[in-house]
Parts: C-alpha cells; sequence; structure tokens
C-alpha cells in the first residue's frame, strides 16, 4: 500500500536517491532540502525520472522551516539530514563539534519530537533515524561525526521504548561507507583549521584511515535497501548494509568487552 513519507537532507546524496526511489514505488514523498537551489534541482530531476514528489525547502536548523514538519500529513518520517567532519577527537576546535552537534543530534531530535507528536496523537506511524557504521564502529579520526551518531543511537533506542505503547515504531539504518561523495568532503573539512605546525597528531596516521574512501559501495544498492525497509509495514530495528557492515559492528561490540586498555 502506498505511503506518505517525509524525508529531510533529500538534496544530495542517499536521501536524495531514496526520495526519487520510493516516489517511483508510488508512494507519496515530502522531500526536503536544505537550500533554494536545491528545490529546482530535485523537482527537476524528479520530473526527468518521471515521477511526482513534494519538494520543500527545510533546513533543519531552521525553526520557522521546522513548522512544515508540522504541517504535513505522513506515515513515515525519515530523519536523514546530517553533516559531518573529520579530524583527530583530539585536537579538533570544540566549536566544530557544536555545529555537528546542532545538526546531527538537536536539530535532528527537534524534527522528530515534532513527528513523534503527531503520530502518538494518531496512534501510527513509523520514525527512522539514519546513522552509521561509525554509530556503533568507533573509527579513528572520525570521532566528531561519530559520536553525533552514537547519540542518534541512543535517541532511536529510548524513543522506540517509549512510543511503543503509543503504537509508533522508531528504527535506524546504518550504512557502511557509500561513494556519495560525503564521506570524501567529511575528510576535507579538517584542512580548515588542521595545521602540521600546530598539532600533533601525524598526518600519516590520518591518511591510513581515510584510505577507506579508496573502498567505498556503490550508492544504489544503498538506496535500494533504504526504500525497501522505509516502505515495509516491518523490518528490524536496525538496518546495517552491505552484510560485512553488519558483521563488522557486531564484531565490534564484542570486542569491547574483551579489549584491555
Amino acid at each position: 500500500m502506498a505511503k506518505t513519507i517525509f524525508i529531510t537532507g533529500a538534496g544530495s546524496g542517499l536521501g536524495k536517491g531514496t526520495a526519487l526511489g520510493l516516489a517511483k514505488k508510488g508512494h507519496k514523498v515530502i522531500a526536503g532540502v536544505e537550500i533554494i537551489s536545491q528545490v529546482t534541482s530535485l523537482r527537476e530531476e524528479a520530473e526527468r525520472e518521471g515521477v511526482e514528489m513534494k519538494v520543500i525547502k527545510l533546513d533543519i536548523t531552521d525553526k520557522r522551516d521546522q513548522e512544515l514538519i508540522e504541517e504535513y500529513d505522513y506515515d513515515v518520517f525519515v530523519a536523514n539530514a546530517a553533516i559531518g567532519e573529520g579530524g583527530p577527537i583530539s585536537e579538533i576546535p570544540v566549536d566544530r563539534m557544536r555545529a555537528i552537534y546542532e545538526t546531527n543530534v538537536f536539530s535532528t531530535l527537534e524534527n522528530a519530537q515534532i513527528a513523534a507528536r503527531k503520530f502518538v496523537n494518531k496512534k501510527s506511524g513509523k520514525i527512522i533515524f539514519l546513522s552509521s557504521i561509525v554509530g556503533v564502529v568507533a573509527m579513528p579520526y572520525l570521532g566528531a561525526y561519530g559520536s553525533s551518531k552514537h547519540a542518534i543511537e541512543s535517541i532511536a533506542k529510548t524513543m522506540k521504548a517509549e512510543l511503543e505503547e503509543f503504537g509508533v515504531q522508531v528504527a535506524t539504518i546504518n550504512p557502511g561507507p557509500f561513494e556519495t561523495g560525503f564521506n570524501d568532503r567529511m575528510f576535507e573539512e579538517k584542512w580548515k583549521w588542521f595545521n602540521d605546525d600546530e598539532n600533533f597528531t601525524h598526518k600519516e596516521s590520518i591518511a591510513e584511515t581515510e584510505k577507506i574512501l579508496d573502498d567505498q559501495y556503490d550508492p544504489k544498492d544503498m538506496i535500494d535497501k533504504m526504500v525497501e525497509v522505509i516502505e515495509a509495514d516491518h523490518h528490524h530495528f536496525r538496518t546495517a548494509y552491505p552484510k560485512e557492515v553488519e558483521e563488522q559492528m557486531k564484531s565490534f561490540e564484542e570486542e569491547k568487552w574483551e579489549e584491555k586498555v
């Protein structure tokens, strides 16, 4: 059965592909994008693809834009919008951490709370938080982004427990590294503040982690998985993809119980 699905961060990457994919499956999609220019480009792409889609400007940190989440009626709310930055957690300027948390945690929670109230009132609905492999697996030089996704994991688990009595579903989707450009831009951001003459972290150590950029997955596969989960009536609380990412997450959690310092 066709659903009405509200998705944030649909102006690029996995969010954009998923919004289009859901529309192609016959769902009514309300696609929120961060800036005005993305409204035009996504509407044009939807037209080229031959699908109908409601595209709105929705900066999730903007209180006036957030009011749109209240105005629309929908069955599923997908909290997809996020920003990221790489660099050593021991040295990253904390103001940059605050900016990441403002988008990925505080504004995301504000958005989800609006959806939660709507769903509680009608005794049905589903909230999906886009987390990440690094929401569970702590990777060097991705601590700023990863810790924000750790917070989302806790928020999602708690919200799930609290909203079950109201008939509201809550879940996470945890992608691995997919070649959308997001990961590349995230690593690039640190060069705005990192300096060999001032920072103690070795650039060679950072470069070792950045090798993951050479082995990113095809985003189409993740988009297909996201469409599958978002439209489903029932599925696992956490969807990690691809399978090797799921196995890596499970293994990491087990290893931490045995690890010593």
